[in-house]
C-alpha cells in the first residue's frame, strides 16, 4: 500500500492575526511569516505539524464564516511519492476527486478528493523534479 504522511491542515479564518496569536499562546504554535506569489502568508508549526491559515475576509462567499461541520477547517494534506499513481489507484478504488492532479507551481503536485461528510482531503507530491 502507498505510504501516505500527514502534511497540513489548512484553516480559513476571517482574522488571520487573531487566528495565528490564539494557536500561539494557547498551544505554543510557532507563527511563520513568508511570502507567496508576492503576498504575505501567514502560517502555523504546531506538534511537528504545519497549519496553513487563508484569510478569507474580503471573499463575499464566506459569508459569516464557515458552518458546521466544517468550522473553518478547509481540508487537510498527505503527502505521497509519484502523486500521478497513487491518484490511479485512489481512483481504481472509487475515489471521487474534485480536483487535479494538476501542478500548482514549481516544486508542488495535488489532488483533492472528497471524504465522508463533506470533508476534503489534498494529496499532494513535493519537490524539485515538479515542474
Amino acid at each position: 500500500m502507498t505510504a501516505f504522511t500527514f502534511d497540513h491542515i489548512h484553516l480559513f479564518t476571517r482574522d488571520p492575526e487573531a487566528t495565528a496569536k490564539f494557536y500561539a499562546d494557547m498551544f505554543g504554535a510557532e507563527i511563520v511569516r513568508t511570502m507567496q506569489g508576492g503576498k504575505p502568508r501567514l502560517d502555523l508549526k504546531l506538534g511537528g505539524g504545519d497549519i496553513f491559515i487563508l484569510d478569507v475576509s474580503g471573499d463575499p462567499k464566506a459569508g459569516a464564516g464557515p458552518s458546521h461541520p466544517h468550522q473553518g477547517l478547509d481540508h487537510f494534506g498527505l503527502s505521497v511519492k509519484d502523486i500521478d499513481k497513487v491518484c490511479a489507484e485512489l481512483k481504481a478504488k472509487g475515489a471521487r476527486f474534485t480536483r487535479g492532479p494538476e501542478t500548482i507551481r514549481p516544486g508542488i503536485r495535488i489532488a483533492f478528493i472528497e471524504g465522508p461528510e463533506g470533508v476534503s482531503i489534498e494529496i499532494l507530491e513535493r519537490g524539485p523534479h515538479i515542474m
